[in-house]
This record gives structure tokens, C-alpha cells and sequence, in this order.
């Protein structure tokens, strides 16, 4: 399945950028952040490029960010360096990026932007327990966020994740 097929919805644009040899950065997200620089940086920095573009026609909080695996990785870390009101921001198997115990002291605030997280409690790639501490850091930042943790699902999306973000979308 493919995400953004499955969200067609008439109303609304869809970009996909797509990361240079199908990775962002080299190594896994929970590495020490200057081991994926300069990487890193130039992902954020294309996605505010993109953002700002999109603004030009679009208010902000219409645009949903959404990412599945290293794309929810990159999405999440974009909205919570640039909290704001967004349509949404949806992270599938995805999370924060940096080792355990970075520090999460982001500015802004998302002023109740819809949030959802969606992931396997037992994904090879994504520690659940990263899952449930972007939940909380996002919320800290006053999002309106749902965690939604799926037993024994692959590194996959499943439909009820397509679901609830279709229904996220419908109230845009």
C-alpha cells in the first residue's frame, strides 16, 4: 500500500519529495545527531524550502506533514523545530530524532494542532518507547496528539492508521 494513494482526497496537493538513494541520512535515527549531518540539516532545510513554497498559496494551517519510517522521523523533527498551527502532523513508524536523552527544548507552539503517531509496539526500527516520548514532547508544545501503538504489526502502515488520518484530514 501506498500512503499517498490511499489519502487521494479531491481539495488537496500532495508532495513527495524523495530523499537521494531512498535515505535522508545514513544512519539510524537514534544515532548521535552529528553523525547524520551534513544529511540531516539538508533534509530540514528542503522541507522548510518546501513548506515556505507551499505558504506562498497555502496557509500553514491547512498543510498536513507526513512521513512513514525515516520521512516520520524527518517530518516529526521539522514540525517540532518549527511548532506552529498545521493542518496536522502525522508520524507512521516514526519518532524524534537524536540518541536517548537529547534534549527536547524546542520553541513555538502548535496551538492544537492535530498529531498522529502510529507504530508497532514491536518495530525492528522504531523503539516504541520513542513513539510514546515525541507523543509527549509534541503535546508539551500544545499539540493534540494521539498515540497509537500496534501489537506485533510489522514496518508497515496499516489501515487503521490510513483511517484515522483520513479522518484527520476530513476536518481540514
Amino acid at each position: 500500500m501506498t500512503v499517498g494513494a490511499e489519502l487521494q482526497q479531491p481539495g488537496f496537493a500532495y508532495l513527495a519529495p524523495q530523499a537521494a538513494g531512498n535515505a535522508w541520512y545514513p544512519y539510524p535515527f537514534t544515532a548521535p545527531i552529528e553523525s547524520n549531518e551534513p544529511y540531516l540539516s539538508a533534509a530540514l532545510n528542503m522541507l522548510a524550502a518546501l513548506v515556505s513554497e507551499v505558504e506562498t498559496t497555502v496557509p500553514a494551517s491547512r498543510i498536513v506533514l507526513l512521513g512513514f519510517s525515516q520521512g516520520a522521523c524527518l517530518s516529526l523533527e521539522f514540525a517540532a523545530r518549527n511548532a506552529r498551527r498545521y493542518g496536522a502532523v502525522v508520524g507512521l513508524s516514526g519518532g524524534l530524532i537524536g540518541p536517548d536523552g537529547t534534549p527536547r527544548d524546542y520553541p513555538g507552539d502548535f496551538e492544537g494542532t492535530p498529531v498522529f503517531l502510529g507504530c508497532s509496539d514491536v518495530d525492528p526500527h522504531i523503539p516504541k518507547e520513542r513513539v510514546i516520548e515525541s507523543g509527549t514532547v509534541l503535546e508539551r508544545l500544545g499539540a493534540d496528539v494521539t498515540v497509537r501503538l500496534y501489537p506485533g504489526m510489522a514496518h508497515t502502515v496499516s489501515f487503521d492508521e490510513i483511517a484515522a488520518v483520513q479522518a484527520i484530514l476530513e476536518k481540514i
